[in-house]
């Protein structure tokens, strides 16, 4: 065995599972009013989704990622997982858990970005798909060190988390899906981010330092929620706390979140605390706005690598 493969086997490997969606990216001036027509400035497809963006993530990191995921099929019928199979391919993103299921399609996403940055997403999904279950979860995690789940497809993850944890594994669960507080995923998570949004209408508290508090009685997990280019607000030891995100010029807020998550959970994975790991996933994020294309964004290690370098020192916890 070559040094490179050696090391290359002692990386930890990282299990995404949830949403795979093929987006369709639209780059105008303003986004079209009701009854309106606008002109794109530019069209590209990429692939999508929260754990599929996270995927591509880590892998550019030059992590170690599997995905698993419920899409359409089988290969030939379902064009839009063909296409996204093969771009994940080329980022040497494993997927072969990725699970077809016949007569159905691939979710799609019709995305809008303007020249702020900001996004308006419109999503088509078969909803036969968000109630596949997974084949084999237990085989699933058996070679994996920690899963990185969304709880777009909950019926999907459900199963891998609860083996995982069975297992003694870490998971870090994405907060991206409005849901109750007592999602039973929630109790299965070692680590819950939330999107800000998802936060404010699961819990229906405008303030996110007391909707974690909310949702802290529930869940023996680490709790934070990310804030578009505002602070991450995490809980320590019960109480609120604050970590800044870097100032970038923001050009595609797109996959911004799984960008971050995927940072996140690959710093934990190579024995980052939780803090570090935050700090890391936020420049995988900062970077990732800074340029146009979604996944197709994701930054190297050396890029983020060289972020923390210029940057230390400049990003300090806060009390919330």
């Amino acid at each position: 065995m070559s040094f490179v493969e050696a090391a290359r086997r002692q990386t930890p490997r990282i299990l995404c599972a949830g949403i795979i969606v093929l987006d369709e990216v639209f780059r105008v001036e303003e986004f079209p009013q009701p009854d309106g027509k606008v002109q794109a400035k530019e069209f590209f497809a990429v692939n999508g989704g929260c754990a599929a963006n996270a995927a591509v993530a880590i892998a550019r990191l030059g992590g170690r990622v599997a995905l698993a995921g419920p899409m359409g099929g089988p290969a030939g019928a379902d064009q839009n997982g063909d296409r996204v199979l093969a771009a994940l391919a080329r980022e040497r993103v494993d997927c072969d858990a990725c699970q077809r299921v016949a007569g159905l399609a691939t979710a799609l996403s019709a995305i809008f970005i303007d020249r702020r940055g900001d996004r308006t997403i419109v999503t088509y999904r078969d909803e036969r798909i968000a109630a596949v279950s997974p084949a084999d979860p237990v085989g699933l995690v058996a070679q994996a060190d920690i899963v990185l789940a969304d709880n777009r497809y909950p019926d999907f993850v459900t199963p891998i988390c609860a083996a995982a944890r069975q297992r003694g594994l870490r998971v870090v669960l994405d907060g991206d899906r409005p849901t109750f507080e007592r999602d039973p995923l929630f109790r299965l998570a070692s680590h819950l981010i939330f999107s800000s949004e998802c936060l404010r209408e699961t819990t229906g508290i405008a303030d996110l330092a007391d909707g974690l508090l909310r949702v802290a009685d529930k869940t023996d997990a680490f709790l934070a929620v990310s804030n578009g280019p505002d602070d991450i607000v995490y809980l320590q030891e019960g109480k609120p706390r604050r970590l800044p995100v870097f100032a970038i010029d923001a050009v595609d807020t797109l996959a911004a979140g799984d960008a971050f998550h995927g940072g996140f959970v690959l710093a934990l994975a190579e024995g980052k605390n939780e803090i570090e790991a935050m700090r890391f996933g936020a420049a995988v994020a900062g970077i990732k706005c800074s340029r146009i294309g979604g996944s197709a964004g994701m930054p190297t290690r050396a890029e983020v690598g060289a972020l923390l370098a210029r940057r230390t020192g400049g990003v300090g916890v806060q009390e919330a």
